[in-house]
Formats: C-alpha cells, sequence, structure tokens
C-alpha cells in the first residue's frame, strides 16, 4: 500500500510540474527536433551544449536514439565552481563520462522512472532514483520539468549537475 501512495504522489508531483512549468516548453518541442535541437530551443541548456559539443558528443544527441537525458540548466551549471567547469572543459576523457552520466538508453517517461529505484546511464554507472514528499531526485539532484519530447527522445530537467564518482 506505502508503494502505491508514493506512486501516485510522484506522478501527481510530476503532473504538477509538467502542468505548471511545460506548457511553453512543449509548444517549442512541437517541432519535434532532436534532443540537441529541443535543448537549444529552450534556451535554457547552452552550456550543456557547448560542453556535449567540446566532447564530441553533440552529433550522438542528434542521432536516432531514443534516449533519456538528465538536463542540468545553465543556473545548475552556474553553480558549480567556474574551476570544475573549466576543468573538466580541458579534460575531454572526464567531460565525456560526466556527460553521458546524464543520459540513458531509451525513452524513459516520468511514470516510467518513478516506478524505477535506479537507471543505468551511458557511462556505464547507475543512478538512484527516489521519490520523497512528492519530490523526484535522479542520483540526488531534484528533477524541476518532465517529458520534453524530442524526436530522438525525452529530457527531464535537473536542477543539478551529475558529477560520477
Amino acid at each position: 500500500m506505502n508503494s502505491i501512495k508514493r506512486y501516485i504522489a510522484a506522478l501527481a508531483a510530476l503532473a504538477a510540474i509538467s502542468v505548471a512549468v511545460l506548457a511553453p516548453a512543449s509548444s517549442a518541442a512541437s517541432s519535434q527536433g532532436n534532443i540537441v535541437q529541443t535543448a537549444a530551443a529552450a534556451g535554457q541548456f547552452k552550456t550543456l551544449i557547448k560542453l556535449a559539443q567540446v566532447a564530441g558528443l553533440a552529433g550522438a544527441l542528434e542521432g536516432k536514439g531514443p534516449l533519456t537525458v538528465f538536463a542540468p540548466t545553465d543556473a545548475a551549471f552556474a553553480k558549480l565552481p567556474r574551476a570544475t567547469v573549466t576543468a573538466l572543459e580541458h579534460n575531454r576523457a572526464r567531460l565525456r563520462a560526466v556527460l553521458l552520466y546524464h543520459v540513458v538508453k531509451g525513452r524513459i517517461t516520468a511514470a516510467q522512472l518513478v516506478k524505477r529505484h535506479s537507471v543505468k546511464t551511458l557511462n556505464g554507472q547507475s543512478l538512484r532514483v527516489r521519490v520523497k514528499n512528492g519530490v523526484v531526485t535522479v542520483g540526488g539532484i531534484r528533477v524541476i520539468k518532465t517529458n520534453i519530447a524530442a524526436s530522438n527522445g525525452v529530457i527531464h530537467v535537473i536542477d543539478g549537475v551529475l558529477i560520477p564518482r
């Protein structure tokens, strides 16, 4: 019974997020561009797109997919020390590992995500999925927008940057 309540609370929270903040984003994504195009159209993922290009991953995010991306906003990257971002820009292998830690193979909607305990990322590590008091976190980072559709997957916006161990 507790798991049913948890699931219903999580779905309600994600539905509220989608209704409250995704209405403008869904019209921007209605053209069904790929993940990179959709993220660029949203205007709040400039740092993520730039780093994906530096890491040589932009092409993969534009490819066939399907992929699920937990996308940190520019504000999320701004929370990191500038030295951390600069170090990542100069260490392509580490940058790729960090960015691939934000990507999961397959199209995982918010409704599917809250049913999982973890998801395996393309860098080989898993992220813990947690729902507590209607708040969904992935790898300890809060999911703030969900189900932004792209032609080759789905984007879930997060308010922090996931750093693999």
